[in-house]
């Protein structure tokens, strides 16, 4: 029985965790800015939480590419 199919289905929802992790960013980022136009003298401290938080984030777009690629060539 050949599952290429389904283990190119799964490969490809794997790869929608980027597509979420991109939107995620970006409202990360926006409601940074929002913060920073309300409070200006805590910029310094916004803008180390947000590129900590988003660095965080995009852990699960690399591991979804990585589970993708591991289906697509191992399986």
């Amino acid at each position: 029985m050949d599952n290429t199919g389904l283990i190119a289905i799964a490969a490809a929802i794997a790869v929608c965790a980027g597509a979420f992790t991109g939107i995620g960013e970006g409202y990360a980022a926006g409601k940074a800015v929002e913060a920073v136009g309300r409070n200006p003298e805590a910029e310094g401290q916004i803008r180390t939480t947000m590129i900590l938080g988003i660095a965080l984030s995009e852990t699960v777009a690399i591991y979804g590419l990585l589970v993708s690629l591991i289906l697509l060539f191992v399986y």
